[in-house]
């Protein structure tokens, strides 16, 4: 599994591929690979068996707990960190001081961001659509940290070529922050601009004092043999991205 470089030496983040040389046979080729969604019509079992092997290799590390959410494209963030949820709580942000417990993230197309500070003592993960990047996930997830997060990394996500959006959506970000207009350019329609979900998110983290920010230069659409992509295929699986603090000894 390939770690991401330059963080605090006890944070681990990554973000799983399609292919997985143990994943298991689909039923529905457009879920082939490794899938780790319940809510795509995948078979329950197969899915679950997905995340016990992605579990299975965090152990190495000292991980023994996952959080998983319903994720909902909202603002919902929770923090975990002495109870543990037996149900996947209802959210698109989680955040942890808990050594060994596992942050989890799923996307085909949507941003996700993992948050941590600079001492390697908190992190957070969140999920980040436009919605969720304009209505405040961001800055909602950093309010629920203790310590104000110094570094970010940015996974995989839809590229500005491929992301179309009406010019609303260009509106909702233009009124909160009017410096974001250069990160849509004009559609090849009157009133379609293509965002640029990657520089909306560091300008709010830039806003929120986040003072490194990797990543960032994936994109789910175009890179077919390595992520799902709604827009690409709407009948698809889900990637995860995790983050967690190591308990070693």
């Amino acid at each position: 599994m390939q770690f991401i470089q330059g963080l605090p030496a006890q944070v681990y983040v990554a973000q799983t591929r399609i292919q997985h040389q143990q994943a298991l046979p689909a039923q529905v080729p457009e879920l082939a690979g490794f899938n780790l969604a319940l809510h795509v019509q995948d078979a329950a079992e197969r899915v679950q068996q997905h995340r016990m092997l992605l579990l299975e290799q965090l152990a190495e590390y000292g991980v023994n707990t996952i959080s998983w959410m319903n994720q909902t494209h909202s603002t919902l963030c929770h923090v975990i960190n002495d109870e543990l949820h037996f149900n996947a709580p209802e959210g698109d942000g989680l955040v942890t001081q808990r050594k060994g417990h596992a942050l989890m993230m799923m996307t085909a197309d949507c941003l996700p961001i993992v948050l941590g500070n600079q001492d390697g003592t908190e992190v957070a993960n969140l999920h980040a659509g436009w919605k969720g990047l304009a209505q405040g996930i961001v800055e909602n997830t950093i309010a629920a940290m203790q310590h104000p997060p110094t570094w970010a990394w940015l996974g995989a996500a839809i590229s500005q070529p491929c992301f179309e959006v009406g010019a609303e959506v260009k509106q909702v970000f233009c009124e909160k922050y009017p410096a974001l207009s250069s990160a849509f350019q004009a559609g090849k329609q009157a009133g379609k601009f293509y965002a640029d979900l990657y520089a909306i998110a560091r300008y709010i983290l830039t806003e929120q004092g986040v003072t490194t920010i990797l990543g960032g230069d994936q994109c789910t659409y175009r890179q077919a043999e390595e992520y799902y992509s709604y827009r690409r295929q709407a009948k698809t699986g889900r990637m995860a991205t995790f983050v967690f603090i190591a308990d070693q000894c």
